[in-house]
């Protein structure tokens, strides 16, 4: 038996995750490897730190990444954060609320679910109306919900969270780098992303930052492991982290000058991770942003040029990834595996409610790009029109240009 050689065909990630990595962190990550205490790895570690913080907009010290995706770089920072028994509010308005839901009840969270139709958001006053019932130890809210096309205002569900005392816990894994997030002007308690959307890495490794408030829950619940345990290590008066492998206790030691030495710390991913900062911060974060925001103008333009509808409250759409109602004459596999056959372009359908209704496009990181946006609404209509679903021809590619050249008077 044969066994192929590793050479992918080329493909245009225009789906909202994975996204096309930027060739230079592809290129990074093949960096001869250092051992994970070298002097000159942990150096890179401390920048990533820095780099981290800036991304995020915040200040606290513990901000770093673990070596997961970023779901478990959730359950790493909710595992930690809720000990059983805590009151958690979650707020739903897609599937991944739902998972922040799978995640804590296997913790033993006390978990009440509020719901909003799949398309829309939460208005804070539903919020404050729950957490005025007490005792709550804290929110927990996805951001940029990809499985709607939903963005979550933040800002004043952090002041009421501050008002009634729980703690806010936010999964950002489908805007960092790509959203203006602002960690510490929001009130947000602790904040997950991941590398496989805006920040444009390879999937694998998650970035977490939390503050002083979830320092102290995780210093009671400390536990480390005998073996590399000393004199001074003191067993917490809450009940232990679940996990051995997420326990945020130990990683955060890791990454302390302590260097505790939990796990071998995947250097390449490490490499990626760097780059894929840095790479953001040389751009710029309003710049990122403003790009991102650019493209997705053009992109929506070019989607109800085809007479396409797009779905949602476009009020609350996040500026990353758009869904769009499949019209009559085809079916979302039909459109998906006709646009990745013969243009070599993947989109999305959604899940749940929307599955086989919506077709999702990514406009994240380095794919949200104008030439991106452009090949992939001239392939769009081309599937459409090979299907004999009515769509104006060159009207897309058309009105999506007129914003690029708006943009640049």
């Amino acid at each position: 038996m044969e066994f192929r050689e590793i050479n992918p065909s080329p493909r245009l990630l225009m789906c909202p995750g994975p996204t096309d990595a930027d060739p230079r962190v592809l290129r990074a990550m093949s960096a001869p490897i250092l051992g994970q205490f070298d002097p000159e790895f942990t150096s890179l570690m401390n920048e990533t730190m820095e780099m981290e913080r800036r991304v995020f907009q915040t200040k606290n010290e513990q901000t770093y990444v673990v070596n997961s995706t970023s779901r478990g770089g959730l359950e790493t920072i909710l595992t930690a954060a809720i000990c059983p028994g805590d009151k958690v509010l979650i707020p739903a308005f897609g599937r991944f609320g739902y998972l922040l839901n799978e995640i804590l009840a296997r913790s033993g969270a006390d978990i009440t679910i509020i719901e909003r139709e799949w398309g829309t958001v939460f208005e804070p006053e539903e919020i404050e109306a729950e957490l005025k019932k007490g005792g709550y130890k804290a929110v927990a809210i996805i951001h940029g919900e990809t499985s709607t096309s939903m963005m979550q205002p933040l800002e004043e569900i952090g002041k009421i969270c501050k008002q009634y005392d729980a703690m806010l816990i936010v999964d950002t894994v489908a805007t960092l780098g790509g959203v203006d997030i602002r960690v510490d002007e929001w009130g947000i308690d602790a904040c997950i992303g991941g590398t496989q959307k805006c920040i444009s890495a390879p999937s694998g490794t998650a970035l977490i930052t939390y503050n002083k408030r979830i320092e102290e829950i995780i210093a009671k619940r400390k536990r480390v492991e005998k073996g590399i345990r000393v004199d001074s290590d003191v067993d917490g008066n809450l009940p232990p982290i679940p996990s051995n492998y997420l326990d945020l206790a130990q990683l955060q030691d890791y990454w302390s000058p302590r260097r505790l030495n939990h796990h071998t710390e995947a250097t390449s991913a490490q490499y990626g991770v760097h780059e894929a900062l840095r790479i953001i911060l040389q751009e710029g974060l309003e710049a990122r942003f403003a790009r991102h925001i650019l493209n997705d103008k053009a992109l929506c333009a070019g989607l109800e040029a085809m007479g396409l509808k797009i779905f949602g409250d476009r009020k609350h759409k996040a500026p990353v990834v758009t869904a769009f109602h499949i019209p009559e004459g085809i079916t979302g596999p039909a459109l998906r595996s006709d646009i990745l056959n013969h243009f070599g372009i993947e989109l999305a359908t959604s899940f749940g409610p929307l599955d086989g209704k919506v077709i999702r496009v990514g406009n994240m990181g380095y794919s949200s790009q104008k030439r991106n946006v452009l090949l992939t609404l001239g392939a769009l209509e081309a599937v459409l029109l090979s299907h004999k679903v009515k769509v104006p021809s060159g009207d897309a590619v058309a009105a999506a240009l007129a914003v690029y050249k708006d943009a640049e008077k």
